[in-house]
């Protein structure tokens, strides 16, 4: 099986680029609303983004129970958007994957199927041993190129060694890692294993930090390895924060790439960081451990007008005390970060029935 990806769209992918995790549109008595479903995939081609992440964290991991059945269903919605919009330039389209490997293998030929280009591949919520979750990685690699994820302990991952990420970076398949473990250190495992690599030039490093966004888009990393030094940066986001005012996260990183080319850092591009920083404590709900980060995304998205109700399909899921407030307080101080007017002038024609 051919697992390589299109030339264009592995130069977009190590370019850097901004991929949105892709929401789930749901009603009030938790029916699946495809028109907005699809709305939010037209918003994300139209904001500039070069990706969208389907059927992960943010589009809500009850979709695969039994009883409620849409992970094929918001994979296939999502993709007959891409492909009708005919874009001219690369899109990026990436399956979430998890489970246990019969049901990631399974996951992984569906969206194959259904002309996913890469498989973010969860290794949160598994009881397995580092050499079981490398086993069950390249098999999945098999069938389609994919992404790499070092997700937080915080919501169900666990921390690797830095002998397991050496023995990761060299599966062949592997074209990114999303490091999203909030931690310095454990970020700096993956990347420094990554620089060791033989396949150091065949892996783009994403960043998932939500905490620390910014800070990871303007730093370039350096090892020496064999007496040479190899420098690697984080070059783009794969981000459930990018869900939301999507438009001014890819003038952001269009930003950043600019600044990455000078000498000194202008000091605002640091102010920035904070303010990004300090929007997704509320949008992530980080004072009450993310228990709200799925609903403050839907909350924002609710109030522009893409989403009809902040509806998910656990009960558990809803905003903290107040997180709303915290959101109206965000809006107040970092008005240069939303783009609802952006969304206020498409709105009409992305929720258009075709």
């Amino acid at each position: 099986m051919d697992t390589r990806i299109d030339k264009e769209k592995w130069k977009l992918l190590h370019e850097g680029t901004v991929i949105p995790a892709h929401p789930l549109a749901l009603t009030k008595t938790k029916e699946l609303d495809e028109r907005r479903q699809r709305a939010l995939t037209r918003y994300y081609m139209e904001s500039g983004a070069g990706g969208i992440a389907v059927g992960v964290h943010t589009t809500q991991f009850e979709i695969r129970e039994p009883e409620i059945n849409l992970y094929e269903t918001v994979l296939r919605l999502a993709a007959e958007e891409v492909n009708h919009a005919s874009l001219k330039k690369p899109f990026l389209k990436i399956a979430g994957i998890c489970g246990p490997t019969n049901q990631a293998l399974a996951e992984a030929k569906l969206a194959k199927e259904l002309s996913y280009d890469i498989g973010l591949v969860s290794m949160g919520g598994l009881d397995l041993t580092e050499e079981e979750h490398l086993i069950r990685m390249k098999e999945i690699a098999t069938i389609m190129p994919v992404f790499g994820f070092y997700l937080q302990p915080s919501v169900g991952g666990r921390t690797f060694s830095y002998e397991f990420w050496e023995q990761f970076a060299e599966i062949e398949g592997l074209c990114a890692v999303k490091m999203a473990p909030f931690n310095r250190y454990q970020t700096l495992d993956v990347v420094r294993a990554v620089c060791n690599s033989s396949r150091v030039d065949e892996i783009a490093l994403y960043t998932g930090n939500d905490d620390n966004i910014v800070i990871d888009l303007l730093t370039s990393y350096q090892f020496t390895v064999n007496e040479k030094t190899v420098t690697k940066p984080i070059v783009g986001g794969l981000l459930g924060h990018w869900a939301v005012w999507t438009s001014k996260a890819v003038q952001l990183l269009e930003e950043i790439k600019k600044i990455r080319e000078k000498e000194m850092l202008p000091s605002s591009i640091l102010t920035t960081a904070t303010h990004v920083t300090d929007s997704n404590a509320a949008l992530f709900d980080a004072s009450h451990h993310y228990k709200g980060c799925i609903a403050g995304i839907n909350e924002v998205l609710r109030r522009q007008g893409l989403l009809s109700e902040n509806t998910c399909l656990s009960d558990q899921d809803r905003l903290s005390p107040g997180q709303s407030e915290e959101i109206n307080r965000i809006y107040e101080q970092y008005p240069h970060l939303n783009d609802d007017y952006f969304v206020n002038e498409n709105l009409e024609k992305w929720l258009l029935e075709r």
